[in-house]
């Protein structure tokens, strides 16, 4: 169990579970260190050892969240400032003319990267949809970065990244993977062949809507280290207390999804079932287009879900205003329910006006139907 930089010892990652790992890992093992590593804010160090200075280097406080993630995704990591410094040092990997191919259902933050880059000729943009799989796999071979994003966001469509991974790709190319939505617990990109995963920690892996932080995971050594020289240029450097908190949810990242996973089908199976409802989009339900493919690349459904209410955005935002319990509020994957009309974000107009993307939390279920069947009739 060799330590790290910092002096931490943690088991091999194939010694345990995934639920032990994140408890396990990332911790002090000096006689007389803290059980916890600390928040460390820190940007310079005494010269003599492998740390400098903070932005180069790094802190045993990103170290921690380096290696829970890094375990988790299955291979090395590095931290970010948020889940977009992350995408965006991906993205940086690119040269003048790359050819970037982007489903068509895709967080909006990554559609305006791709197409302020290509706004000033730095790469041109293809789209594809997430299940167009032969589509992907004719991509693979010119082009420079397929990124994909599974489940997509907010369709909750599912790639088959089993076939797309698996096949030959242009010399010098990248497949990325946006894992934010199924998290390492439930899917692990470079185990079917993709160059580098993607974590939003700010998401499930922080899990209390209060930091933002992102994780690029890669098994390539030379990406490691271009990702790492990126996020040094950059400075796109995650905090000292942003890094712990971001230590300090994944401890329960496991108990939490386990708990969200079981209220969202539940939750799903009730609203595909109501009046006021006219489509239900979630993995684990056998309608929808893509379950046969997430029952095998996917180990769980996940926590996230979207439904369009019968009539419009009035009536989807008057659900919104309604809910007690439930929270109007973006982003997702916290121990919280979160809702929201993705359609009144700029640049998801395009979505169905009346669809609510829902982030199921760890409330009891019963509570949160009725607060949203309550809603939806009074809506």
């Amino acid at each position: 169990m060799p330590a790290n930089a910092s002096g931490m010892t943690s088991p091999a990652f194939d010694e345990l579970s995934v639920n032990s790992w994140v408890v396990a890992a990332g911790r002090p093992s000096a006689v007389g260190a803290p059980l916890n590593v600390p928040i460390i804010p820190a940007s310079n160090f005494t010269l003599g050892s492998t740390q400098a200075y903070a932005r180069d280097d790094g802190t045993p406080t990103w170290e921690a969240l380096e290696e829970i993630v890094g375990g988790l995704e299955g291979g090395k990591s590095v931290a970010f400032a948020s889940g977009m410094a992350a995408i965006s040092a991906v993205f940086d990997q690119l040269t003048a003319g790359a050819l970037v191919v982007l489903p068509e259902d895709c967080y909006q933050g990554v559609a305006g990267l791709a197409a302020a880059g290509a706004a000033r000729n730095r790469w041109t943009v293809e789209r594809l949809a997430v299940d167009d799989t032969s589509g992907w796999v004719r991509a693979c071979a010119h082009a420079d970065l397929l990124w994909l994003e599974s489940p997509s966001n907010p369709l909750l469509t599912v790639a088959d990244l089993a076939a797309i991974c698996g096949v030959v790709r242009k010399p010098g190319s990248i497949l990325a993977v946006d894992n934010t939505f199924a998290t390492p617990l439930n899917q692990r990109p470079l185990s079917f062949g993709a160059d580098v995963s993607i974590q939003s920690a700010t998401k499930f892996i922080g899990g209390h809507s209060d930091l933002l932080a992102g994780v690029a995971t890669t098994q390539d050594e030379a990406l490691w280290e271009a990702l790492r020289k990126s996020r040094e240029l950059n400075g796109a450097t995650p905090g000292a207390l942003e890094a712990y908190l971001a230590v300090r949810g994944a401890r329960t990242l496991a108990v939490r999804l386990e708990r969200a996973q079981i209220n969202a089908k539940v939750l799903a199976e009730r609203l595909a079932e109501h009046p006021l409802v006219s489509v239900v989009r979630y993995p684990g339900l056998a309608t929808h287009p893509t379950h046969e493919v997430a029952r095998r690349v996917l180990k769980g459904f996940g926590s996230i879900l979207s439904f369009d209410v019968r009539g419009g955005a009035v009536e989807a935002d008057a659900v919104c205003a309604a809910v007690r319990l439930i929270r109007h509020a973006t982003s997702l994957g916290a121990v919280e329910t979160t809702m929201e009309r993705r359609a009144a974000i700029p640049g998801q107009e395009h979505l169905p006006a009346s669809l609510l993307r829902i982030s199921i939390g760890i409330e009891d279920v019963e509570d949160l139907w009725r607060d949203l069947d309550t809603a939806l009739r009074v809506s």
